[in-house]
């Protein structure tokens, strides 16, 4: 079998190139990739080279496939794995294996990634439970599923203490306010889906410092959709206030229950403890590029308030069943987090456009021939393209978020690899 794929050679060396696979294993399956979301995660590794933890010294020789966030249908399946699955069956990857190496798909195989046309998913992953059944109405829900299951982990990892009887809630407050700081981006869009539909928050507050990307989620996220799910949402321009943090214990009568930071910003870390009330809980969700990231907390809030602090970081393989679910019975809306569309050939200027990041989830698939398109764009690029006119008239009927029925209007009828 032939594949074409991104791969990834040494530090900003990317190449799209076409090779042949091997033939699979009995304890291993062939797979049709048809989707992929591009990661900044993929970024941090294609800028960084050998340098990165997740990425293996023998690239230059080796080259790896990059792409974490994969969804597609399975074409051959390995004589011992007949019992378990099904050609046709669709399957997304969870790639955080958790090795003793670090080494995921995406960062560090040569024949699986989500950038490439065929895969073949090896041992280690299906031993690991990672290969996981999907039944979702889109692929692009899939690949969505790994980077909302990373915030779905961070929703698992808040929790709460009644100090009547010193019983501890996981997760956030049900029915309590959350703060989204620096929550524009398409992990805060996600935040925002999570915290409405599985979370069961009554008030997000979503912050930012630039009015064009708040202007972007407000019209993915609109308060209205939220309030008619039971939400009061409001996004705020810190950049605008004389006194950010005063404004949202105002916004939040005095402190909210949950906090999430979301930008790698030492000061948004004390002022999210500053906003957080009694019991409050904060989890520095963003990921810094540095090794020694200072921050600080008021230790006498932490004491006497109850303040804590946590971490999460990826997700498991459970994180992405219930992802699937909540897809699947239509309780999260992932098209919100959906930005742009690409087909393979244009992986690389998608990844290394990421230095000045614009828009939010960029949605690759990978047996296409179209270059980065931004959804907002279609309506212009209409007039002269029949193929995003009609696309356009798709998204019109669901307010301008990407469905399934834009892709599969887009599989059936854009430019295929050639």
């Amino acid at each position: 079998m032939r594949t074409d794929a991104v791969r990834l050679y040494g530090s900003r060396d990317l190449r799209v190139e076409s090779f042949e696979l091997p033939k699979i294993g009995p304890d291993e399956v062939l797979m049709r990739v048809v989707s992929d979301s591009v990661c900044a995660s993929t970024y941090k590794a294609v800028i960084q080279g050998t340098a990165h933890k997740r990425v293996p010294p023998t690239i230059a020789e080796q080259p790896v496939v990059i792409g974490h966030e994969m969804c597609g249908e399975i074409l051959e399946v390995g004589a011992e794995l007949a019992d378990r699955w099904k050609v046709g069956q669709r399957a997304v990857i969870q790639p955080a294996l958790k090795l003793d190496t670090g080494y995921d798909p995406g960062y560090a195989y040569p024949y699986v990634g989500g950038n490439m046309t065929y895969a073949i998913v090896p041992k280690l992953v299906l031993e690991r439970g990672c290969l996981l059944p999907y039944e979702g109405e889109s692929y692009y829900e899939g690949s969505l599923t790994e980077p909302i299951g990373c915030v779905l982990r961070a929703f698992k990892g808040l929790y709460h203490t009644d100090y009547t009887n010193y019983v501890r809630t996981d997760g956030a407050k049900r029915g309590g306010k959350l703060a989204i700081l620096g929550g524009a981006g398409p992990m805060g869009l996600a935040s925002i889906e999570l915290a409405i539909g599985y979370a069961g928050c009554s008030q997000v507050v979503v912050t930012d410092i630039s009015e064009e990307r708040l202007a972007y989620a407000k019209r993915k996220c609109t308060p209205a959709s939220a309030a008619a799910r039971g939400c009061e949402l409001i996004y705020l321009n810190t950049a605008s206030c004389e006194d950010p943090t005063q404004t949202l214990l105002e916004l939040s009568n005095g402190g909210f229950d949950d906090v999430f930071v979301m930008v790698p910003v030492s000061g948004l870390l004390t002022m999210a403890e500053k906003i957080a009330g009694f019991d409050g809980c904060i989890n520095f969700f963003a990921g810094p590029p540095v090794h020694d990231l200072q921050g600080s907390l008021n230790l006498y809030r932490v004491h006497y308030d109850g303040i804590h602090l946590v971490g999460t970081a990826g997700s498991i393989p459970e994180d992405t069943v219930d992802v699937i679910h909540l897809i699947e019975n239509g309780t999260i809306h992932p098209g919100v987090m959906v930005s742009h569309i690409l087909g393979l050939g244009a992986v690389p200027e998608a990844i290394f456009a990421m230095e000045k990041p614009s828009g939010s989830k960029k949605i690759c698939y990978n047996e296409l021939d179209i270059p980065i398109v931004a959804l907002e764009d279609l309506e212009e690029l209409g007039k002269t393209n029949p193929l995003w006119a009609g696309l356009n008239e798709v998204l019109k009927r669901h307010n301008g978020l990407w469905c399934a029925e834009a892709e599969a209007y887009l599989l059936k009828n854009a430019p295929k690899r050639k």
